[in-house]
């Protein structure tokens, strides 16, 4: 989900080093780290619609 963030983060990060551009680098650098956070929002998302279905399970056996 956050791969395409992260890649472009860090050709952004790699351009601003080439270029001695500190702003490119830090806009990488935020990037990487936004897709980071999709990729933890998603498995959070799964891990809840595991234990919902988990939960759904055990009142219909009740």
């Amino acid at each position: 989900m956050g791969l395409m963030d992260k890649i472009t983060g860090r050709a952004k990060k790699a351009a601003g080093d080439l270029a001695g551009d500190s702003s490119l680098r830090r806009q990488g650098r935020d990037e990487e780290r936004k897709g980071e956070a999709k990729d933890e929002l998603a498995q959070t998302q799964e891990t809840a619609d595991a234990k919902a279905e988990e939960v759904s399970n055990l009142e219909r056996r009740t």
